[in-house]
């Protein structure tokens, strides 16, 4: 089967599989997702999710924000990791937004990037989910891991992956394809043990451990069982040994 049509085969399968797959990170208008997208970088979207309520209720707005001292910033956002460098990166972006697009996110790729604390990523992702553009595929641990197991990109690269990601499929499903494969990736086929046996995805699979993981899935359930009842004959057992040495006293 080409490379391509595979790959368009399994987001089809993907898509009924985890309809509700969405970015994860909690945002009510571009500026909160750019902030909490910065803020999730070596950083679970569960914890930016805990964070961010106070932050933008302190910084509601870009110009909020670039008033902000670094210090209070660092506290609100400490529990993210690398506190000191997104609080930096949060700061000069607001101040970028507001001197050069009058607080607004711009809507291009390359007015993005220019922004500090945004790279090709970042900018996907916002531009994808605030504004419905399609600018890349936003290539994380997850999408890396995902693509590579199903045999649909090859490499460790992520600028390479999303060049192979893009090359196979159609530009209208690139911010789709992110969130599709992240969420799969933690639903599904997580980095260590790895769902094989209830894969959606298992037929069109291009990886050569999924067999042997498939296997394992089948064989933990009987395993579960013949512990799950050892208990309990030795239970039963120990019961009657009871009522026999109470009825000889």
């Amino acid at each position: 089967m080409p490379r391509t049509t595979r790959a368009v085969r399994i987001l089809d399968v993907l898509e009924t599989a985890h309809p509700e797959a969405t970015c994860a990170l909690h945002y009510k208008n571009p500026y909160e997702l750019v902030v909490a997208t910065i803020l999730s970088a070596q950083c679970t979207d569960e914890r930016v999710n805990l964070v961010t309520p106070a932050l933008f209720k302190r910084y509601p707005t870009a110009a909020a924000l670039a008033e902000a001292e670094a210090g209070e910033l660092e506290n609100l956002i400490r529990s993210t990791g690398f506190f000191r460098s997104k609080a930096k990166s949060l700061i000069g972006c607001a101040r970028a937004l507001v001197a050069e697009h009058g607080g607004e996110l711009p809507r291009t790729l390359a007015a993005l990037v220019k922004l500090p604390g945004i790279g090709r990523k970042t900018a996907s992702v916002v531009l994808g989910h605030a504004f419905g553009i399609n600018e890349g595929i936003a290539v994380d641990t997850h999408v890396l891991r995902v693509s590579n197991r199903l045999g649909i990109a090859h490499g460790d690269d992520a600028g390479k992956v999303e060049t192979q990601l893009m090359a196979q499929i159609p530009r209208e499903r690139w911010t789709r394809t992110t969130d599709l494969l992240i969420f799969h990736g933690r639903k599904i086929c997580d980095a260590r043990r790895p769902a094989c046996g209830v894969c959606p995805v298992f037929a069109l699979c291009g990886w050569d451990g999924r067999q042997a993981w498939a296997n394992i899935a089948r064989a933990v359930p009987a395993q579960r069982r013949r512990q799950a009842a050892q208990p309990v004959a030795r239970k039963r057992g120990r019961t009657r040994t009871t009522r026999r040495r109470g009825g000889s006293a």
